[in-house]
């Protein structure tokens, strides 16, 4: 097979190119992996923005028209609901915002990339958790603990920092209870009154950025297997097409070698082809004198 140079030079062209467009996809999938993430995030923080300003506006509103004063607004006097383990708590507000912010919540969940978006005060209370985690109780301790989270208190390491951070876009990444995804968390703070309540928590599983980011690798391992291909042929052809003039002169250098020196060498190209064709027309010419005087004695 490799005898023939035309594919020879298009088997190592092509190397050469395999070589470059691992490296440039390799680039552009980690940069790409990258920009995936930090729009993510980006998308995180904007709406956590939204959803802290909206809860905040809620409570505020039923302050201002006496439906909940300050003090029940910001009531930190969890009254533990018997039977439930994790523990599960009322406060002054809770109720109020069962019916407030839970449209408001599940809005958000629309979005199919967010798992969770919630309130949470500076503590960890949950008051109202998305319809999603709201399943009816079975009995079945472990189904009710994944699927009824509303009202529960998120005061681990992750959910404490969450609920007292201060900045918009904060960003933590956590394993979770049920299933043992990994979530992406961002929350921002939720001000009433000028007051710090708590935060506003943007959940996503990483698993479908992940899926996002294998897509992209799979459609760019796709792209260069067929831009390889398609170069290989082309090369081959291109080459082959190159070097053809070469085997006229070796059909010819074989007639030399046969004693017929008759037929003239003519190439109209300057590379370094035409300069074989020049150097073979003099040797040619040289032999045909040769065997012209060999032949007069």
């Amino acid at each position: 097979m490799f005898k023939k140079v035309g594919l020879k030079v298009a088997v190592q062209v092509n190397l050469v190119l395999l070589l470059v467009m691992a490296a440039g996809s390799f680039y552009i999938i980690q940069k790409q992996s990258k920009s995936l993430e930090d729009q993510l995030l980006e998308r995180g923080r904007i709406e956590s923005v939204i959803g802290a300003k909206l809860v905040g506006k809620v409570l505020e509103e039923a302050i201002d028209n006496e439906v909940l004063s300050e003090r029940e607004a910001f009531d930190t006097n969890y009254l533990e609901i018997e039977g439930f383990e994790p523990a599960k708590f009322h406060t002054q507000y809770d109720f109020y915002l069962d019916k407030a912010i839970l449209s408001i919540l599940d809005e958000f969940l629309k979005d199919d990339s967010i798992y969770y978006a919630i309130a949470t005060d500076r503590n960890g209370y949950v008051p109202t958790h998305n319809t999603r985690f709201q399943q009816p109780l079975t009995g079945d301790k472990q189904k009710d603990r994944e699927g009824n989270l509303t009202k529960r208190m998120f005061n681990d390491k992750v959910g404490l920092a969450a609920a007292r951070n201060m900045l918009e876009g904060f960003f933590q990444a956590y394993q979770s209870e049920s299933g043992g995804k990994t979530i992406w968390d961002v929350a921002s703070p939720i001000f009433v009154n000028g007051k710090h309540w708590g935060n506003f928590r943007i959940g996503f599983v990483l698993e479908d950025l992940r899926a996002a980011q294998s897509k992209l690798e799979g459609t760019l391992i796709m792209i260069m297997a067929v831009i390889l291909v398609v170069s290989a042929l082309l090369i081959f052809l291109v080459v082959n097409q190159a070097l053809k003039p070469l085997k006229d002169f070796t059909k010819i250098a074989s007639e030399f070698a046969d004693g017929n020196v008759d037929q003239p060498i003519v190439s109209t190209s300057k590379d370094e082809i035409g300069q074989l064709a020049e150097v073979l027309e003099r040797l040619r010419v040289s032999l045909k004198m040769a065997m012209s005087r060999l032949s007069r004695k």
